[in-house]
């Protein structure tokens, strides 16, 4: 039979040992290969830094692609004045637009780039310190995984909404024949705008999503945060 453990009853040891703060457990420290093995994973984070490069070197070609579809448009415009009898400058309202919607498409799809260079690089390899700068962008102060994969998808939508709209536009009457007949556009079925309409439905629901998702996160997170913060001491009531 064991005896039990006696417990002291000296009040100044148990009020110490009531207020002491819990220690967490202790580990052993690292073996030196273990640090190793860490250091060099936590580094090979800097293999993306070449991607990001390369999608500068993407945003430089959008940008030659931007010149010179608005060179062929002002081109366009300019011989239609011209020359007003020659078919080759011949061009209509719905050409216009079209063209413009090019240009807002490739500027669009460079934002994306924009956001993905940035974001991605501020998030995944290093920070980026341009805290105070009078260029900062604003939403690079709160970048984080999922505000960047929201921007993205919001980004993607405006990209679809571009192209739709495009497909409106040359469509016209789809079931009269009357569609005009418009230099350089694609020929479009029902399907085939069935389809595209339901894939930017899909794009719209991601996107909704993604926020519904990075809203809940953050109500977990603050909900947690209360939970860890100190209650304060309640007097004892005489």
């Amino acid at each position: 039979m064991t005896e039990p453990r006696p417990t002291s009853t000296d009040p100044a040891h148990a009020s110490a040992a009531a207020s002491a703060p819990h220690e967490p457990g202790r580990y052993k420290p690292q073996a030196p290969w273990v640090s190793t093995v860490g250091y060099f994973i936590f580094f090979s984070r800097w293999l993306q830094a070449p991607l990001y490069l390369g999608l500068i070197v993407a945003q430089l070609i959008y940008v030659v692609v931007f010149m010179t579809e608005l060179w062929h448009l002002g081109e366009q415009v300019i011989g239609s004045f011209l020359f007003p009898e020659s078919s080759h400058y011949e061009f209509t309202e719905a050409t216009v637009m079209l063209a413009v919607l090019g240009l807002i498409d490739v500027v669009m799809i460079a934002n994306l780039l924009i956001m993905v260079i940035i974001g991605g690089y501020e998030t995944f390899v290093s920070r980026i310190k341009v805290d105070g700068h009078p260029d900062q962008p604003e939403w690079l102060s709160h970048v984080n995984a999922n505000v960047l994969k929201v921007k993205l998808a919001m980004a993607i939508i405006g990209i679809s909404s571009i192209h739709l709209l495009k497909t409106f536009i040359e469509v016209g009457d789809l079931g009269s024949g009357d569609a005009p007949d418009i230099e350089g556009s694609d020929d479009y079925t029902w399907d085939g705008v069935f389809w595209q309409v339901m894939i930017h439905l899909t794009f719209i629901l991601s996107a909704v999503a993604l926020a519904w998702i990075d809203r809940m996160s953050l109500k977990h997170a603050g909900h947690a945060k209360n939970a860890e913060a100190p209650l304060e001491p309640q007097l004892a009531a005489h």
